[in-house]
């Protein structure tokens, strides 16, 4: 008997969405990430990615990675420990430090590296790692890999957070670990009462500025949320991802020079993975003199984000406490959501279902984002088609 084999046979969730018709996953497009894309040879606007400043298709982002590929070749074949490390690679985290007004940067694979690879080792087994319900699976796999204490405080609940705090010896190494915008609800985190309760309980903070990096920031200066409250030089550590505002793939940890120094020699996803690839280093750093160059980027990804917001608290829709491009249209049924997803797939509208294990059942959603390229016009049809899908659905 293959145990094994029998084990997965349970897992039915997929054929059981396949077999309704529902199944919305892994569609593929055959355009470049853009607000608009191609499906099947059909034009689909798409309200689904993560490219909060469109860039992922501009020239100049385009023509640095090709040139790149001809100047150092395709992939490293090696950690940037041993033969992996460019010129390039040295040149992007100078130029991320700076941004993000810390000593010095390593640059990852992948974001997600990135926070296994620096929550999984700063901390020791008698040390503490506080982290948000609602952190993302990277963070939480980070948790994982570390043998210290880990305690977890309600999302965005600062009497939750200080009560974690208290359990925490005093002597010990306290780690706060928290998403900047979360990814899912959009929402914010209370950045200044973390910083407070740290300096209060002697704590650490480590941000994630994933979804902060190219959208919040002083002046649209998209340098995250931690410039927003004017609390940079309280983080300890600075984590943002290329994948999503810079065009790429990959990641970087921003913090002093002997945590990065300790980091370089003592983190396994680091040291034990393929460094990024050429083109992905140049397409980030030519994403970051554009971010840098180009605020009014940003404004105009705040205009369309609150003019979005705005016109979905006019249909009564249900949002939630976000105020950011990414948007949570709450359905609060698994197989609605599903069933909605695919019916504004077919009214030409690309949005990404949030369901159960993610979320709980009665918390899914309809994740609606925004590029700094969309334009009003583009919002309003697809506001226009989700009210006529989710008045159907009785929705609202």
């Amino acid at each position: 008997m293959n145990l094994l084999l029998e084990k997965m046979n349970r897992f039915d969730a997929a054929r059981k969405t396949r077999e309704a018709g529902i199944y919305p996953y892994f569609r593929e497009i055959q355009s470049d990430q853009d607000t608009e894309v191609v499906i099947n040879g059909k034009k689909i606007l798409m309200f689904g990615s993560n490219a909060y400043l469109g860039l992922t298709n501009h020239p100049a982002v385009k023509e640095a990675a090709i040139d790149a590929v001809n100047k150092y070749g395709t992939g490293m074949a090696g950690s940037r420990f041993l033969n992996g490390t460019l010129d390039i690679h040295i040149e992007l985290e100078h130029k991320l430090a700076k941004f993000v007004n810390k000593e010095e940067a390593i640059v990852y694979s992948t974001g997600f590296n990135v926070n296994q690879g620096v929550i999984g080792c700063l901390t020791g087994r008698e040390d503490y790692i506080i982290w948000d319900a609602l952190d993302h699976a990277s963070i939480i796999e980070g948790n994982r890999a570390s043998l210290s204490n880990k305690l977890k405080f309600r999302h965005n609940d600062m009497d939750s957070l200080e009560k974690q705090l208290q359990k925490c010896e005093a002597d010990k190494v306290k780690l706060i670990v928290v998403d900047s915008i979360f990814s899912m609800e959009g929402d914010i985190i209370n950045l200044p009462e973390v910083v407070r309760l740290a300096k209060k309980y002697n704590a650490n903070i480590m941000i994630d500025e994933a979804h902060g990096l190219g959208v919040m920031g002083k002046n649209y200066n998209g340098k995250g949320v931690h410039d927003h409250f004017g609390v940079t030089d309280d983080m300890s550590l600075i984590m943002g991802t290329f994948s999503k505002s810079l065009a790429s793939i990959g990641g970087f940890v921003a913090a002093d020079s002997q945590t990065i120094d300790y980091l370089r020699h003592n983190s396994r996803p680091y040291i034990f993975s393929a460094s990024i690839t050429p083109s992905a280093t140049a397409a980030a750093s030519k994403a970051l003199d554009i971010l840098i160059a180009e605020p009014e980027r940003v404004k105009n990804l705040w205009d369309v984000t609150n003019y979005a917001l705005e016109g979905f608290r006019q249909m009564g829709c249900e949002i939630g406490h976000t105020s950011t491009p990414i948007i949570p249209l709450f359905i609060r049924n698994n197989e609605k959501t599903f069933l909605i997803t695919k019916m504004l797939f077919e009214e030409g509208i690309f949005v990404n279902p949030v369901v159960a294990p993610a979320v709980a059942p009665n918390d899914t959603l309809i994740r609606f984002s925004l590029m700094a390229t969309h334009t009003k016009g583009q919002v309003d049809v697809a506001i226009e088609k989700i009210h006529k899908v989710f008045k159907n659905m009785e929705v609202i």
